[in-house]
């Protein structure tokens, strides 16, 4: 069984989607119609930067939804793919706006529009300099949460973002609290890499955020949808429409839950993994989850062609 997996924040880079756009007139109104609904260019900011611009949340999340549909409606269109033989689909965090339009759920336009509030949203509920988000390597869950417990007293957020593979789980919170657990870390010989972001993502100083999210996401509409979404928050499948749209708020301020979202999926029978979107980044995190899976990283033409037969299957 298969299912397709969509990238998130810092897969981004200046360029992407550039090959795509130069050859295929479908891909040219995609981008158009993203340029349309935000009232400036993202086309531009997609292809010519600067990178610190492409940076702003509130322009990577709408830039990553744009370049992952166009390389899904290329797939569609120009390969003849339909998809049906893909029950799953998932995205990490705004990725899974990239899952609900591909799977026809929620129209492009909404999306794009929902992104760019999403990024704006996020990106004010915590002022510049006080948030901060650690990368901590090579311990597992039961460890980090043991330790943020031992940390409950302190002042302060510091709290799981992302629990992205086996050994790999984002740290999000105040900055002081993030830097002391760090300290901590440190002392253990842990591993961890402090992230270049604009704010904490995924924990509860987020909650701001999901309220200015809350109406826009309860007033767009949802469509029915053609494959079983993944959620972040809960890890498992869902396709109520009401609960999906829930989550998407939760989601704001939860857990990503990647590597549990891989693990259901493999036990419910998915051993096939393909990425649509910039970047390799879920495909390495599907392999240090589950050793024998087959992953596919698709973003170029090239990559389109290599893998046309082994999607039709």
């Amino acid at each position: 069984m298969k299912a397709l997996i969509f990238p998130g924040q810092g897969s981004q880079a200046v360029g992407m989607g550039s090959e795509l756009y130069n050859k295929f007139d479908l891909v040219k109104k995609i981008f158009q119609q993203a340029d349309d609904r935000l009232g400036y260019s993202i086309s531009d900011i997609i292809f010519n930067g600067p990178e610190n611009k492409l940076q702003l949340t509130q322009n990577t999340q709408p830039a990553i939804l744009t370049v992952s549909y166009s390389i899904f409606k290329v797939l569609q269109k120009e390969f003849g793919l339909n998809f049906k033989n893909f029950k799953y689909f998932a995205g990490h965090s705004l990725g899974e706006y990239s899952a609900l339009v591909c799977s026809e759920a929620l129209n492009f336009e909404d999306a794009i529009y929902l992104l760019h509030e999403r990024g704006k949203a996020m990106q004010e509920a915590v002022p510049l300099g006080e948030g901060s988000m650690l990368a901590v390597l090579g311990i597992d869950i039961d460890q980090i949460k043991e330790l943020l417990l031992s940390f409950k007293q302190k002042t302060g957020v510091c709290e799981i973002a992302n629990d992205n593979a086996n050994g790999q789980i984002i740290l999000s919170g105040n900055k002081k609290k993030v830097e002391l657990i760090q300290k901590n870390l440190k002392e253990k010989k842990i591993k961890s890499i402090p992230l270049k972001v604009s704010a904490p993502f995924h924990c509860s100083l987020m909650k701001p955020a999901a309220e200015i999210m809350k109406k826009k996401i309860n007033l767009t509409k949802l469509n029915s949808i053609s494959h079983q979404i993944v959620s972040n928050v809960t890890a498992n499948p869902e396709n109520d429409l009401d609960i999906i749209k829930k989550l998407l708020i939760d989601q704001i301020f939860s857990t990503v839950r990647w590597r549990e979202s891989i693990i259901n999926m493999n036990d419910l029978g998915v051993n096939n993994f393909i990425e649509l979107g910039p970047g390799k980044v879920l495909t390495s995190m599907v392999k240090r989850t589950i050793k024998n899976a087959n992953t596919f990283s698709i973003n170029s033409i090239a990559d389109m062609e290599n893998i046309e037969n082994e999607l039709k299957k």
